[in-house]
């Protein structure tokens, strides 16, 4: 029996009845809860707790669709506890239906897309996983696989889940010397790999001793190196170990829902790779939260062309098999990737806000170009379609069959659902998205340490510039951060660091327990580094990041990160690094130009130049790309010391290869300032030497 007094319960209530009172939300439901203390409020897409009921300081935010108990478990299928649950029941049930499709002949040609049924991607998995267990390979031991998206990726993956072994990505654009600091380090004694791959792995064999087989995937067997006995490593093709397993098929091994899948190693902007270690119940509680709100179907059609080695890729390929939709992998080359999407012709597109600037940048400048009328018809399509969506009615139809058909041909003409991840997307870049293309655009927001999403916009919400409500699977507060000057009393929003909770959380980073520390707390929070702020409605955004912050000399702080998403919009710009430090007042970029713009710019105004080079050392150049900067910053309405006052242009774009992105095409900012030091400090020379301050003639 509760020995709650009549007057300690009185006294409960009013203290919660006071607090809605002063939150100001006249939409408030008071709601038994048998979690966090007793009681909730909604607030739209969210519902708020109490952290803990002593302190009566309620900061704890949950998705409104799941507010008495976190999500751990599919609602429709509690059953799967495991990766390897996951795929037996997808195999049951959509044994004939096609799962991974490749434009890719066996003699390297391209044609239409060929199809493997999950029934016989289930067959594979079982081969393979046998032919490891045939090879001596252990239970739960560490097997990676270093090659890009295509169909045996997911085969061997889902091989690892069935015979107990934990994957470990190799990222193939991170260079020799990560690869093998990861082998070494997770202890990988198998490695799958493509003849592309096998190369690097032979010439430092001797320092990665771990390794006993190498499996190569597009290995023909006579032409493979047979290797001497006493490295104790042996060399075969895929189709070998495939045809060995068959020959001798091995029971599974079915790992427990606590047991580790996979180590995602992340290189992150600084140091060495971390190896985020993410068990079996972290991934199906992250894609069980986010199936509560999305739903796919076996009708749908998915391209995978994002790197399987992130998580992001991986955990929509957890919810694609989940749902029993086909997988068409691009051809391995982004530059084909357009041609990829006419011929797959996916309903569901997820990538990242590189590509969606770029087919912005692409529409808008056509626009443009064609001037007069058929501008005027977009302009009038785009300005009325949007008008229609903000008053949620539907457009007419018209303006599809006059303007907006052709461009959706662009994703191959069926995409019924886009998604944006991994960075911030301009607000400007995702409502075009929704209406040139006609469909749901979401962005979403995660990491790799919480196994992928930690929030989503929700179906229905109209208002744009937000990462959406919690993922029913986490809750999510702020923390402030008083150096930053940011604290849940800012007013109108409360602001702070993102920490997040749950069954989603990580298993720690592979031995290092004191970089774990450093981001979970004794609470079992999370600690993102990200600085975010509560819109109304329950709604999270992301406003900047607590590691990349830095100081102008007269005491301004400057987030890049959102200087150079303002400044991605600018038709010249393909890439952007803004740079600036507390000895200086004033921002400088280096920017990676749009090669076909800046040549149609050069040609407009009759420049002559030899080469790209040549011209992107013009001055004139210069000038033109930091005028179309300044007015896309006048639009965005950046502050006075956020505009960049110089820029260097390069034909170069950033890329891993060059050292300059991070695999999750982040700007590695010690290594950009490194790589451009003589331009950045040319830029500030220039500056000093035409202001004309007395600080510039000291």
């Amino acid at each position: 029996m509760d020995s709650t007094t009549p007057s300690q319960a009185q006294r409960r209530f009013e203290a919660i009845h006071n607090h809605l009172i002063a939150a100001g939300d006249s939409r408030s439901l008071l709601l038994p809860s048998p979690t966090a203390g007793e009681f909730f409020y909604e607030q739209g897409y969210s519902i708020v707790l109490p952290e803990k009921l002593q302190t009566g300081k309620w900061n704890v935010y949950r998705s409104a669709q799941s507010p008495l108990k976190l999500v751990n478990r599919f609602p429709d299928n509690p059953e799967i506890g495991t990766m390897h649950d996951n795929f037996v029941r997808s195999v049951d049930t959509f044994r004939d239906y096609k799962y991974l499709g490749t434009r890719i002949r066996f003699d390297g040609t391209v044609g239409e897309y060929k199809w493997m049924t999950y029934g016989e991607a289930g067959t594979a998995r079982t081969a393979i996983g046998s032919g490891l267990r045939l090879h001596g390979i252990t239970k739960g031991s560490c097997v990676g696989l270093y090659f890009i998206n295509r169909p045996e990726w997911l085969i061997v993956d889902q091989a690892c889940s069935a015979y107990s072994y934990i994957s470990v990505p190799l990222y193939d654009t991170l260079g020799p010397d990560a690869v093998k600091y990861i082998v070494n380090h997770a202890v990988v004694q198998a490695i799958f790999c493509v003849a592309q791959t096998l190369s690097p792995l032979l010439s430092f064999l001797s320092e990665i001793p771990t390794v006993r087989l190498i499996v190569v995937v597009d290995g023909v067997d006579d032409q493979l190196p047979s290797l001497p006995s006493s490295s104790g490593v042996q060399v075969v093709s895929y189709s070998k170990l495939l045809s060995k397993g068959r020959s001798s098929l091995q029971p599974f091994c079915p790992p427990k829902p606590e047991d580790i899948a996979t180590i995602c190693y992340t290189s992150g902007t600084t140091g060495t790779p971390k190896g985020a270690k993410l068990s079996h119940e972290n991934l199906i509680a992250n894609v069980a939260g986010a199936t509560v709100a999305t739903k796919f179907y076996p009708s749908d059609v998915y391209i995978s062309y994002l790197p399987l080695a992130h998580i992001y890729e991986r955990a929509n390929q957890v919810m694609t098999a989940y749902f029993g939709v086909a997988i068409g992998f691009y051809q391995g080359d982004n530059m084909k990737l357009m041609d990829d999407l006419v011929a797959l012709r996916p309903t569901i597109f997820c990538s990242v806000p590189r590509l969606y600037n770029r087919i912005y940048a692409g529409i808008t400048n056509a626009v443009k170009a064609s001037g007069g009328l058929r501008e005027r018809l977009f302009n009038a399509a785009y300005n009325a379609k949007k008008q229609a969506l903000q008053n949620g009615k539907d457009p007419s139809p018209m303006w599809d069959r006059l303007v907006f058909n052709k461009i959706k041909e662009r994703l191959g003409g069926r995409v019924r659902l886009i998604v944006s991840g991994a960075s911030p997307l301009s607000p400007d870049v995702l409502e075009f998205l929704k209406i040139c293309f006609g469909c749901r655009v979401v962005e979403g927001y995660g990491m790799t340490e919480t196994s992928c999403v930690i929030s989503a916009m929700d179906e229905g919400d109209n208002l744009i510039g937000h990462v959406g409500s919690p993922n029913p699977a986490c809750e999510v507060k702020l923390v402030d951060v008083p150096e930053m000057s940011y604290t849940s009393e800012d007013q109108p929003c409360p602001r702070g660091e993102i920490c997040v909770r749950g069954p989603i959380i990580f298993q720690g980073y592979h031995k290092d327990e004191s970089q774990t520390r450093e981001v979970i707390d004794e609470d079992g929070w999370l600690h993102t580094g990200d600085i975010g702020l509560w819109l109304p409605g329950g709604r999270l955004k992301i406003i900047d990041r607590k590691k990349n912050i830095f100081k102008l000399a007269h005491g301004e702080y400057i987030a890049p990160e959102k200087i150079e998403n303002v400044y991605a919009k600018c038709k010249y710009v393909a890439q952007i690094f803004v740079y600036g430090d507390s000895l200086n007042s004033s921002l400088v970029a280096v920017v990676s130009v749009d090669q076909d713009v800046l040549k149609a710019w050069a040609a407009s105004e009759g420049i002559k130049y030899e080469n790209l080079e040549q011209l992107c050392s013009d001055p004139r150049a210069s000038a033109a790309v930091l005028a179309d900067m300044e007015a896309v910053g006048r639009e965005a309405q950046l502050r006075g010391f956020e505009y960049v006052k110089a820029v260097t242009l390069v034909c170069e774009p950033f890329t891993l290869e060059n050292g300059l992105l991070t695999p999750t095409f982040k700007i590695k900012r010690p290594q950009a300032k490194a790589y451009f030091g003589e331009a950045i400090s040319n830029m500030y020379k220039e500056l000093a030497a035409s202001d004309p301050s007395p600080k510039a003639a000291l």
